[in-house]
């Protein structure tokens, strides 16, 4: 029998197809009577901006104010801000409400990496800090109940060290097999259509949408040059963090429905499986999803290794033995210490107390219940010292070690990396 013709079959497609569009009842008559309950509707959220306040703007001020950072492309410092506070909220309550708010364009700087290479940041106006707050707090609370349970970067009550631990966790159940995986540029390469697309997925609320896509257009200024920005998020603005959650979290989501475990802080992740095998297969499927996001791995820093071969994450080196600083950390903390005792300089109480404070900053974060840094301490306190007989004596010599004790450094006031570890140790 043959096929009718095309022009023949269109009219019925075409009933189909609004028959398809068409909105349908949550309960429906089946052919015998009986009602079927179908599917609600998602329902988003509307009305965001209908809840910034003079309270909401105050307290992402407030917020700013203690992240201090430097000034953005308007040369205007936080200070300055602050000293007519009242009318510079007023004004960009107004403008976020209104719709008339336009972002200026960040001011690009650049920080060097571990490798050698640099890691460019956009440096936002002050202004546009607090308008970022304050669209994070209104965005956050829509996105964290919906977020996976091992998602532990830039969330309320979560921190590195969680995450870490609940690594050594799932390696204890048996899970000692890991991909440890390094997205190829992520904030630089996110495309903003795939972060507008998760944002409307829960937000309806047209002009939050319109401002989340102005600062991600902003542009950015370098060496006096405006340059656009047509993909990626900048490092450095205050929702770039929560932009990237609610992206990856269409990759925990999938991590989770193929039964995979897997511990993530922002665009940094292992998954942990019970066999090299599924490991594979963990990378595989990592590949695909971060394909369907415009995104792909790192062929340079992605390994499928083992605890017992070691592998680093979050600034620590985690093997079968222990858990310590990674090479790249120590030799980081290094830098900053030479940046702070140069030899032509003369030791002065401010020295010892910006060395204190990286000091501090270091065992704070490395000094933990479940790690074991205590001789990379002992070593990197000597050479701490070493540096600062230089910086005294203008020279490097032996017999410097008895001009300078170590009992004179302590009274000058030097804190030292394994005595702020102890009382760390034995809580």
């Amino acid at each position: 029998m043959a096929a009718p013709p095309l022009r023949a079959i269109r009219p019925q497609l075409r009933n189909d197809l609004n028959r398809a569009r068409a909105p349908r009842p949550l309960v429906e008559q089946s052919r015998k009577g009986q009602q079927v309950n179908r599917k609600p509707k998602k329902v988003k959220v509307h009305s965001l901006t209908g809840r910034i306040d003079d309270r909401m703007m105050l307290a992402a001020f407030k917020s700013v104010k203690r992240n201090r950072g430097a000034a953005g492309i308007d040369k205007q410092s936080i200070v300055m801000f602050e000293d007519n506070l009242d009318q510079n909220l007023l004004a960009l309550m107004r403008d976020l409400k209104s719709g008339e708010f336009y972002p200026r364009p960040l001011r690009r700087v650049y920080i060097p990496k571990a490798d050698g290479r640099q890691r460019p940041l956009g440096i936002p106006a002050v202004r546009d800090r607090v308008a970022q707050e304050v669209l994070r707090r209104l965005i956050s609370p829509v996105f964290e109940p919906k977020f996976h349970d091992d998602s532990y970067g830039f969330r309320p009550q979560r921190n590195c060290h969680q995450a870490v631990e609940r690594v050594l966790e799932l390696h204890g159940a048996g899970h000692i097999h890991v991909l440890d995986a390094d997205i190829e540029g992520f904030f630089d390469n996110l495309p903003h259509p795939v972060i507008m697309a998760a944002v409307a997925a829960e937000i309806a609320d047209g002009n939050i949408l319109r401002l989340v896509e102005r600062f991600l257009r902003s542009g950015v200024i370098e060496d006096g040059v405006r340059k656009p920005t047509t993909v990626g998020t900048p490092q450095g603005g205050v929702i770039s963090p929560l932009l990237a959650n609610i992206v990856l979290n269409h990759l925990d989501g999938q991590l989770h429905e193929h039964g995979y475990h897997f511990v993530r802080y922002a665009d940094d992740f292992v998954v942990l499986c019970p066999s090299a095998a599924q490991a594979e297969e963990a990378k595989r499927l990592v590949e695909q999803v971060l394909a369907e996001l415009g995104l792909e791995l790192s062929a340079s820093k992605t390994e499928t290794t083992t605890r017992k071969r070691g592998y680093s994450f979050l600034g620590l080196a985690i093997g079968s033995q222990a858990v310590t600083m990674r090479r790249q950390s120590v030799e980081k903390f290094k830098a900053k210490v030479r940046e702070l005792t140069p030899r032509k300089a003369n030791l002065e109480a401010g020295v010892i107390g910006r060395l204190n404070a990286l000091i501090r900053g270091t065992a704070n974060y490395f000094a933990t219940r479940f790690s074991r840094c205590s001789r990379q301490f002992l070593i990197l306190d000597r050479w701490t010292r070493m540096r600062l007989r230089c910086m005294k004596f203008k020279r490097k010599w032996m017999t410097d070690n008895h001009r300078l004790r170590v009992k004179h450094l302590k009274r000058l006031g030097l804190l030292t990396l394994r005595d702020l570890s102890q009382p760390a140790k034995v809580a």
